[in-house]
């Protein structure tokens, strides 16, 4: 009964947020928000680490922009090709990376993923360093026009909530479950009859769709697709997003897209602008030196202990 007292809690803030803080910022945090919970689906619950999942971040945005530039199709029909390009890619990438373990698949990852982000800075279609500017926002079905800042952001609202549902979907079924008992005890779970690699490879498409939808949305709010969403830079903060929130949390990596999206916009205007990283840095050595598990996986940890 508490929990679904929170979820419309929160969803009713959702809905009325839009009205007092800018629509285009709330939208980049569920857009982000959406990126760090795929992320964590396979961190926090396969115990997979991925220095490249950038790649399947800009990889959505580059199909949904061409799309929606090239062909005129409807923004939800393009955001579906970017994530399914997303997903393929994931495919392809998770293959042949789950054969390796630790940092070999760490290490794997992060070199698919430079290959990719040099094949898209060479590549026409992406318009290379400039990327994929004026990117129409179309009507959505035809009939909503996504101009409207927040129509577009009740437009990433909806997209947001599907992704979490099919994330918190994921994590409470029965395939759930086995990637927890992987992430665990991995011989364990081979030896009570389990493909490990298989369960790791759909865990590794179903994060890696997702993170495209993700980078699908994030190009229609800001009308571009660029390199940025390709660069490792990027696959850094998604675990710094993951981590601050809370690895292995439901909640978690929303609560650190909200956290890390508003440091990087509200101090990058000012005089604390040129300490970004550094700033970003040090609130990373000290949610891993103070609070391992996270904010919400600390809230959790002194709820269960006082009340």
């Amino acid at each position: 009964m508490r929990s679904r007292l929170a979820i419309l809690v929160l969803l009713g803030l959702a809905l009325a947020a839009p009205l007092v803080i800018y629509p285009v910022f709330l939208a980049k945090v569920l857009c982000f928000a959406l990126f760090a919970c795929a992320f964590n689906l396979l961190l926090g619950f396969a115990g997979l680490l991925s220095f490249g999942h950038a790649v399947f971040l800009g990889t959505g945005g580059y199909i949904t922009g061409w799309l929606m530039i090239n062909s005129g199709l409807t923004p939800e029909i393009a955001i579906i090709a970017g994530t399914v390009a997303g997903g393929l890619l994931g495919a392809v990438f998770g293959k042949l990376a789950v054969k390796r373990e630790g940092i070999y698949f760490a290490m794997v990852t992060l070199a698919l993923a430079q290959l990719v982000f040099f094949l898209y800075l060479q590549a026409p279609f992406t318009g290379g360093e400039d990327g994929l500017q004026g990117v129409p926002r179309g009507k959505a079905f035809g009939l909503i026009d996504l101009a409207d800042n927040q129509t577009m952001y009740y437009f990433v609202l909806a997209i947001f909530l599907a992704g979490f549902w099919l994330i918190h979907r994921t994590v409470h079924s029965p395939f759930g479950q086995i990637m927890k008992a992987i992430r665990e005890n991995e011989s364990r779970a081979t030896s009570l009859g389990y493909d490990v690699n298989q369960y790791k490879w759909i865990a590794f498409i179903i994060s890696a769709a997702l993170s495209a939808l993700a980078g699908s949305t994030k190009t229609l709010v800001f009308e571009l697709a660029s390199l940025t969403d390709v660069h490792w830079h990027m696959s850094g903060e998604v675990i710094l997003m993951t981590l601050v929130g809370g690895v292995g949390t439901i909640i978690g990596p929303l609560v650190g897209a909200g956290v890390v999206v508003s440091m990087q916009n509200y101090l990058s205007g000012g005089e604390l602008g040129n300490y970004l990283h550094i700033i970003m840095g040090a609130v990373f050595v000290v949610c891993v030196l103070s609070f391992r598990s996270g904010i919400v996986g600390q809230f959790n940890k002194f709820r269960r202990n006082n009340f």
